[in-house]
C-alpha cells in the first residue's frame, strides 16, 4: 500500500490570542504542527503535504530544514474540504490518503497504524472517540445497526444530537480516487457557510461505501489544541507521560507534575531529578547524577556523580565527572568543566574550560578563559574580558590561588603556582611561583568625621 499524509495546518487560532499561526504555538518547547509532523515521519509513506494558509510564511520558515514536506498553499480558508481540495491534484490516485491535523499534537501512532489497517479492508476509515462532555466536537451518526451514516457538526446538531457523547477526532485514511471526487461534490450549506471535510462521511453512506471506525487509544491523543487552557492541560500531560517513561528507565522524578522535558533526555542509572526542573535540547545525564529544585539544563552534557545544586543552570556546556554545581550558579554556553570541578553559589563561567579539581566557590566571572588544574578562584574574582568592544582571553595556569575580590584584566596570562593577593588588580602576566600584588599602603586618619545626611 502507498500511503500519502496530509497534514492540515492553515487556521489562524483566534482563540488563542497570539500573533503567530496556531501551529506555530509551543507545546514541550516545540511547535504544534512539529509533533505532527514527527508522528507522521514514523509512519511508512510517500509523501507529507503540509497545506498552510495564515501565517504561512512564518509556518514555512519554522520548517525551513524540513526539506520532505511539499508545501501546500491555502489562500482562502473556506474549511477542512477547502483546504483538502487545494492538496488533491498533488496526490497519486493510487495512494491511500491520511489526513492528519497540525494543531492535535498529541494524536498516538498506534491509533493511525489501526486506522491505516482498517482502511486497507474498507476503502476509508475514520478514529472516533468518547467523549463525556463533547461540546465543540462533530457527533458520530449511526443507524440501526450501529453502522457510521453521517457526521454532524455542533453548530448543525440538534439537541438530542448533541447528546451523543461518540465525536469524530478527525483522522481518516481514505482511498484518493474517493476522496478526489467526494471533495469536488463538497457543497458549504451550513451555518459556518464552509466545505466540511467530514461531510464525506454522507456521500460516502450514499456510495454504499462503509466507513469503518477505529476507536482511539485514548481521549487525549484527539483533542485540539484552541485555546491557551487547552495547550496548558496537552502540556501538563505530555509531560507527565514522559516523566513516566523515564521512571520506567530507573529515573528518580520527586513530582512528574512539576518535571518538564522539551527535548531529548539520555539518562544512566541512579538519576534523581527534584521539583520544578526544566530540560531543553539535547541533554545527556551520567550515572549517580542529582539535579536539585529549579534547575535548568539546556543542550548539555553531564557526567557521572555530578551534583547540581537548587537553582542553577546550565547551558550548552560539558560537565565533567564528579563535579558540584551551584546553587544559583550559572554555566553559560561553550564552558567545559574537566572532573572534580567545584562551582559554587553565584558564580558564572561563561566560554570557560575548567580543569582539574579547579574550584571557584563564590561570587565570580569566569568569562573567556581557559583555567588550568588545581587552581582556586577567590570569592569576588572576575576576569575582566570586555574592554568594552572587543573580547579577550584570560589563561590562568595549574595550581594558581586568586585572592578573593580581584579583578584580572584580560588578555592576560597567570603562570603556573603563581598566587594573586585579595583585592589586586592585575593587568600584566604573572610569572610562575610568584606573588602578584596591587595595593596601596593602608593608612588611618584620626578624628575622621563621617558624612551627616542633609
Amino acid at each position: 500500500m502507498s500511503l500519502s499524509i496530509i497534514i492540515l495546518a492553515a487556521g489562524q487560532g483566534k482563540r488563542m490570542n497570539s500573533s503567530k499561526p496556531k501551529v506555530l504555538n509551543l507545546l514541550a518547547g516545540k511547535p504544534l504542527l512539529q509533533h505532527v509532523y514527527e508522528t507522521a515521519s514514523k509512519i511508512e509513506h510517500r509523501a507529507i503535504y503540509v497545506v498552510y494558509g495564515c501565517g504561512g510564511e512564518e509556518v514555512r520558515a519554522t520548517f525551513k530544514d524540513e526539506s520532505k514536506i511539499t508545501w501546500i498553499k491555502q489562500d482562502e480558508q473556506l474549511g477542512t474540504g477547502h483546504a483538502v481540495k487545494q492538496a488533491l491534484p498533488k496526490l497519486s490516485k493510487t495512494d491511500d490518503i491520511l489526513v492528519l491535523y497540525g494543531d492535535v499534537p498529541l494524536i498516538n501512532q498506534t491509533s493511525l497504524m489501526k486506522l491505516i489497517t482498517a482502511a486497507a479492508k474498507s476503502r476509508f476509515s475514520l478514529l472516533t472517540a468518547y467523549f463525556d462532555e463533547p461540546y465543540g466536537y462533530g457527533r458520530i451518526i449511526r443507524d440501526n445497526n450501529n453502522n457510521i451514516i453521517s457526521i454532524i457538526e455542533e453548530k448543525d446538531a440538534t439537541d438530542i444530537q448533541k447528546e451523543i457523547t461518540e465525536v469524530n477526532a478527525g483522522f481518516m485514511v481514505i482511498k484518493a480516487d474517493l476522496l478526489n471526487e467526494w471533495v469536488n461534490s463538497l457543497e458549504n450549506k451550513n451555518k459556518q457557510t464552509e466545505y466540511y471535510l467530514t461531510d464525506i462521511v454522507g456521500i460516502a453512506v450514499k456510495n454504499n461505501v462503509k466507513v469503518s471506525s477505529v476507536l482511539a487509544e485514548s481521549t487525549i491523543e484527539v483533542q485540539g489544541i484552541n485555546t491557551r487552557a487547552q495547550l496548558s492541560e496537552a502540556e501538563r500531560y505530555y509531560q507527565v507521560v514522559q516523566a513516566y517513561e523515564l521512571m520506567d528507565k530507573g529515573v528518580g522524578i520527586s513530582d512528574p507534575s512539576r518535571f518538564d522535558l522539551r527535548g531529548e533526555l539520555q539518562v544512566g542509572r541512579d538519576i534523581e531529578i527534584d521539583v520544578n526542573v526544566v530540560m531543553e535540547g539535547k541533554i545527556r545525564l551520567g550515572n549517580n547524577v542529582s539535579v536539585a529544585p529549579n534547575c535548568v539544563i539546556k543542550n548539555s552534557q553531564i557526567g557521572n556523580n555530578v551534583k547540581i545544586f537548587a537553582n542553577s543552570v546550565v547551558e550548552n556546556s560539558i560537565i565533567g565527572n564528579d563535579c558540584h554545581i551551584g546553587p544559583f550558579a550559572r554555566i553559560r554556553p561553550d564552558s567545559i568543566l574537566d572532573d572534580h570541578v567545584h562551582i559554587g553559589n553565584f558564580v558564572e563561567v561563561k566560554k570557560s574550560s575548567l580543569g582539574k579539581r579547579t574550584k571557584a566557590n563564590h561570587l565570580s566571572y569566569i568569562g573567556d578563559s581557559e583555567v588550568g588544574s588545581g587552581t582556586n578562584i577567590g570569592a569576588g574574582v572576575i576576569t575582566c574580558n570586555y574592554d568594552g568592544a572587543n573580547k579577550h582571553k584570560t589563561i590562568i595556569g595549574d595550581n594558581v590561588f586568586v585572592g578573593s575580590d580581584s579583578q584580572l584584566i584580560a588578555p592576560i596570562k597567570i603562570h603556573d603556582g603563581s598566587t594573586i593577593a585579595a583585592g589586586a588588580t592585575i593587568t600584566k602576566d604573572v610569572d610562575s611561583d610568584s606573588l602578584a600584588i596591587s595595593r596601596v599602603d593602608q593608612k588611618s586618619i584620626p578624628s575622621w568625621n563621617r558624612p551627616k545626611k542633609k
